[in-house]
């Protein structure tokens, strides 16, 4: 008894204060969301500021049991039959779960009602941890490189099948935890030049979006090869010659038949050819690298239009043309988004006080109790108190990540990075979609939102790391 206790001593107070003042705070938010001189008892539990007090005080009992009733070796032992299990939930939901807001992701027991999209952050970041913390493991080979995103990718296509995309996306920052582990800084290159092509396309035209990866081409060889200012010379002068393809296409006949996008590649193919037989010729190992990431991303840039035409849902491409300025709808798709600005801006500085948020009081921002509880938050407590929620959050991450370095267990700092980069994009996603940054794809913001089954699966995200941090002191 008396090593047990010396271990429950280096509970990190830190990160559990942290997680109390943001599920209180979020408690108090969702009942100014939802307050009305119809339903003012805040333990009122008809309205959801009631429940969430219920999702609240069962959140703490899970901790309670996660940090003393269960043996840390469980979470690495039993990993690879809980990622089977929720495997199979998140397949069995797309066929008999219930559909709420469009997205087929609900099982519904009686009154409750829950997601195993929730429950499949957990176990693929343990899957995840148990599977790269193993003896030999590295990213290199090719055989783990295959298994790690298999296992990232699955659960991602089930979710997507149930129409949860702003879920899907959340796992797209596990690619964190690969670049920690090994994986070349490149490959986050290529993944923010995949999102700046996507933009470009559809902002301007696909044309434009391969000039500038010509161009990027050119940049990243300078700099690798320390001779910049030469292929900035090299760029300028070809781009300048490639922007007249158009007009040469609508001045010659036979040329407007054809794909401008066609027509510059044809041209660049020569140029293409020689920068690849002369870096071969030299045995200059990263071009190779750069042709192929060029035509990677002149086959995504050409396939952007098909990708959002196609598989994109029409209100998420309706969404991401307000985002870009392509239409705006502010009375339907953008209104949301722009009721949201207007809560926020509206609170200025200090805030208009608790409870005395106009915007929120006339129900102007629809779902303001869950994807949307920031814009209360900015409303009635300003800027100040939307800084000091976002420090939190930078935080309650940093504070994990400082952890998980200090692990000798390879299981626990994988795993601690798994959540780390979780909570980032949940709060990165829902922030940015509430000030109009990011297209709206509800998600809810960790430990304020309401809902039970994010609070549950936020809670043992957390506390599940905090148990087995414990370990570090045996």
């Amino acid at each position: 008894m008396a090593k047990g206790n010396s271990i429950y001593k280096h509970i990190d107070w830190w990160l559990i204060g942290i997680y109390i003042f943001l599920v209180l705070f979020g408690w108090m938010n969702i009942y100014s969301a939802l307050y009305s001189e119809d339903s003012a008892f805040i333990f009122d539990f008809s309205q959801k500021f009631g429940m969430q007090i219920i999702w609240i005080l069962s959140a703490f009992t899970i901790a309670i049991l996660i940090i003393f009733a269960f043996d840390p070796k469980i979470y690495s032992v039993m990993s690879p039959l809980f990622y089977l299990l929720i495997f199979l939930l998140l397949f069995a939901v797309i066929f008999i779960g219930k559909e709420i807001n469009g997205s087929k992701s609900w099982f519904v027991l009686g009154p409750i009602t829950f997601q195993p999209a929730e429950l499949s952050k957990i176990s693929t970041s343990l899957f995840l941890a148990y599977v790269m913390s193993k003896y030999g493991f590295k990213l290199s080979n090719y055989k783990n490189a295959f298994t790690v995103a298999l296992i990232i990718l699955v659960p991602m296509f089930l979710i997507i099948m149930e129409k949860e995309t702003g879920s899907a996306l959340v796992y797209a920052g596990l690619i964190f935890v690969l670049y920690r582990e090994g994986l070349s800084g490149w490959f986050l290159v290529f993944g923010l030049t995949i999102i700046l092509l996507f933009v470009i396309t559809l902002s301007t035209s696909s044309f434009i979006a391969i000039l500038l990866s010509i161009a990027a081409l050119f940049i990243i060889d300078g700099l690798i090869r320390r001779q910049v200012l030469i292929n900035l010379i090299l760029c300028a002068l070809l781009i300048t010659g490639l922007s007249f393809i158009p007009k040469l296409a609508s001045f010659f006949q036979f040329l407007s038949k054809i794909n401008i996008e066609y027509i510059l590649l044809i041209i660049c193919l020569p140029f293409l050819i020689w920068f690849l037989y002369k870096g071969i010729k030299k045995r200059i190992l990263h071009v190779k690298y750069l042709v192929i990431c060029f035509l990677c991303s002149v086959a995504f840039t050409l396939s952007v239009n098909f990708i959002f035409e196609h598989i994109l849902q029409p209100h998420q491409r309706a969404r991401i043309e307000n985002l870009l300025g392509i239409q705006e709808d502010l009375k339907g798709i953008g209104y949301n988004v722009h009721q949201s600005k207007i809560a926020i801006g509206s609170g200025g500085f200090l805030g208009k006080g608790y409870l005395n948020g106009t915007q929120t009081k006339f129900n102007f921002v629809p779902e303001q109790s869950t994807d949307f509880i920031f814009c209360t938050i900015g409303e009635e407590w300003g800027f100040w108190g939307s800084a000091i929620v976002i420090i939190l959050y930078g935080c309650l991450i940093g504070r994990i990540i400082i952890l998980s370095e200090k692990q000798n267990d390879n299981f626990v700092r994988l795993y601690g990075y798994c959540i780390a980069s979780i909570f980032f994009m949940h709060c990165f996603i829902n922030i940015g979609m509430t000030i109009g940054l990011l297209p709206v794809i509800g998600i809810p913001l960790p430990f304020i939102s309401y809902g039970g089954s994010s609070l549950w699966s936020f809670t043992i995200l957390l506390f599940i790391f905090i148990r087995l941090n414990l370990t570090r002191w045996k």
